[in-house]
């Protein structure tokens, strides 16, 4: 594992096969999968990997329940597909999740949620998740916390995920395998000539980077559009991005169980109520249209009474915006369709690639759309367009593990054990947050380590600095933000003692 370089033009290349603009899923998916086909790749992400689309996520990898209504068939099938694909390579960050779909009789009707359920079993092979069955709320405990009058519903499984994880892995992997990452490193000039791109990078320090790249990939999601118009030399764009808002709640547990609910709402949307940390549910999304600058977004009064309101007509324990912990907010990057509907919007991707290079028109490839489950599949077929100007080698993602992803059978729990038997001083809870962070890197981690004390300083909340120093050496991880809320899922549960800790560990460091 190699550590991330520091941002300085006299060691960067001048030359490059492919530059990737933006440093979500998408374009460290693309990163990952160009790099281990043996290309000279380069990222830049304007702000810290994940710090958009990529972390405002439902923290699901699924097939796409409700896509099925929409007969987004492939989509789905592709969906249902990758989902086994990161249960495989990454178990410690992808697990098994079930989720209760109560049925409201006033809604959609019970043959065709049956019918949907069994074409979502059987659209793609299934090795591990079992299948769906009907449910009798009145005897099954997950009846418990639901009003009354929902007397029947029914169980299926999808896969949960720490979505701005997946992010860094696929970043930390194309690293590995010779790819330059460079976060906070904005494009600010992009011109092709008969032969290659030239392009100018800028760091956050000031400092600047001119390189020659064979072909750019425009991965920059909410702002792809202002990425395409850059491109100098080049026609218009072909496409347009369509911005639809995203918004969740986190509030204090509302049942017991380790399982999720998916609620029918009467506009034909759907609302999921999900196990977040050990504490609390997340509850998300709304789908709103947006038109204003992605990088300033937050939830609406409005967001947080729909998402309060979908919930409370389920369950008996009510909840208002007061008991709220924590919201956030994304801008989806769809692909425009014209649909009328922001809820409708395909979620499927679509690539527009200009240019030749036996033309004398080196390609930029700018993505539209897409979803957290498919990234892996977007950025095989993304290097299937380039192959013919990049002559790379064949895919080879689908067997391949994340970092931390070789873990013996998937078998996290019995990582776990063997974690804490030979680090029989380890915290239970730490080895667990550990393991589901790190997989099998924890064993790195925890290299020469004989007590909490060779952790180093405690900062609080079980953040010790061996841990940030990590990060910040390996996961390109800058500030206090970086660590608590994108790199782990600590940010909701950290005292204002520990951030300030973490600050002036960072600041002296």
């Amino acid at each position: 594992m190699s550590v991330p370089p520091v941002f300085d033009p006299t060691a960067l290349p001048s030359e490059i096969d492919l530059l990737v603009i933006g440093g979500g899923i998408n374009g460290a998916g693309i990163a990952r999968d160009a790099a281990g086909r043996g290309l000279k790749v380069a990222l830049c992400e304007r702000h810290d990997l994940a710090s958009a689309t990529s972390s405002a996520s439902s923290k699901l990898i699924h097939g796409g329940l409700r896509y099925l209504e929409q007969y987004e068939f492939r989509l789905v099938r592709e969906s249902l597909a990758e989902r086994e694909v990161l249960l495989s390579n990454a178990p410690h960050i992808v697990s098994p999740l079930r989720f209760v779909l109560p049925h409201d009789r006033h809604l959609r009707p019970a043959w065709l949620i049956r019918l949907g359920l069994f074409l979502y079993d059987h659209l793609s092979r299934r090795s591990v998740l079992p299948s769906s069955q009907r449910l009798d709320l009145r005897l099954h405990p997950a009846g418990i916390p639901l009003q009354d009058r929902l007397k029947q519903g029914f169980m299926y499984s999808d896969c949960r995920v720490n979505d701005a994880r997946l992010v860094v892995l696929n970043a930390r992997d194309a690293a590995d395998r010779g790819a330059l990452i460079l976060p906070r490193t904005e494009c600010m000039h992009l011109e092709r000539t008969p032969t290659h791109w030239q392009a100018r990078l800028r760091h956050q320090s000031g400092q600047t980077h001119d390189l020659t790249a064979k072909a750019v990939v425009n991965a920059a999601g909410p702002w792809v559009s202002q990425v395409r118009a850059m491109a100098q030399n080049t026609p218009p764009a072909s496409c347009r991005v369509r911005l639809v808002k995203g918004s969740h709640i986190i509030v204090p547990r509302l049942y017991q169980g380790d399982h999720a609910y998916i609620l029918q709402n009467d506009d034909q949307r759907i609302v999921f109520v999900l196990p977040y940390t050990t504490d609390t549910h997340l509850i998300g999304t709304t789908d709103v249209a947006f038109e204003g600058d992605p990088a300033d977004i937050r939830i609406s009064t409005e967001e947080t009474d729909y998402l309060c309101a979908v919930v409370n007509s389920y369950f008996d324990s009510q909840i208002e915006p007061s008991q709220i912990l924590h919201t956030f907010a994304g801008v989806r990057p769809l692909y425009d369709d014209q649909s009328n509907n922001p809820s409708k919007v395909t979620r499927d991707y679509l690539l527009d690639m200009n240019g030749d290079l036996a033309l004398g028109q080196p390609p930029i490839l700018s993505v539209y759309g897409g979803k957290l489950t498919t990234y892996r599949r977007l950025a095989e077929q993304v290097m299937a367009k380039l192959a013919g100007c990049l002559g790379a080698r064949p895919p080879w993602t689908a067997t391949a593990p994340l970092p931390g992803g070789d873990i013996e059978h998937g078998d996290v729990d019995g990582y776990i054990d063997d974690l804490l038997h030979s680090h029989p001083w380890l915290p239970a809870d730490l080895a667990n947050r550990y393991a589901r962070t790190y997989g099998s890197l924890t064993t790195t981690l925890l290299q020469d380590t004989h007590s909490l004390d060779d952790l180093g300083e405690h900062l609080g909340d079980g953040l010790y600095t061996r841990e940030a120093d990590w990060l910040r050496t390996h996961e390109w991880a800058e500030t206090s933000e970086d660590i608590l809320w994108r790199r782990t899922w600590l940010g909701l549960s950290a005292a204002p003692d520990t951030v300030a800790a973490l600050e002036r560990w960072l600041a002296r460091t």
